[in-house]
């Protein structure tokens, strides 16, 4: 199918454009549809369900994951703790700037 796309005016293209959008999102269901469908029979064939494959979603494992414990804790306010991930605190960063080392808060 060629369309000649200089040939159309701002509003047809911007038509065209939702059509494609929506042609594309109908498209990627289905591939879904079908990918879960291939998907189902494979574990079937084996006698498993997908869920019994896949330890069920991730969300649900993700809820029923736990926190990564604390490693380090403030000496003047026992309630601050920090698990050593991500970003430091500021009361890391502070004593840090004042010669402390980290391992000083160490649980």
């Amino acid at each position: 199918m060629q369309i000649d796309l200089d040939a159309l005016s701002r509003q047809e293209l911007e038509t065209l454009r939702r059509d494609v959008d929506k042609a594309l999102s109908t498209a990627a269901d289905r591939d879904r549809k079908r990918a879960i469908a291939a998907m189902e029979k494979a574990a079937a064939e084996y006698g498993y369900s997908v869920s019994d494959l896949a330890g069920g979603t991730s969300a649900t494992r993700k809820k029923t994951g736990s926190k990564t414990p604390p490693k380090y804790r403030n000496p003047e306010d026992p309630d601050q703790t920090w698990s050593g991930r991500g970003r430091k605190p500021r009361w890391i960063v502070e004593a840090e700037s004042a010669g402390r080392p980290i391992s000083d808060f160490a649980i």
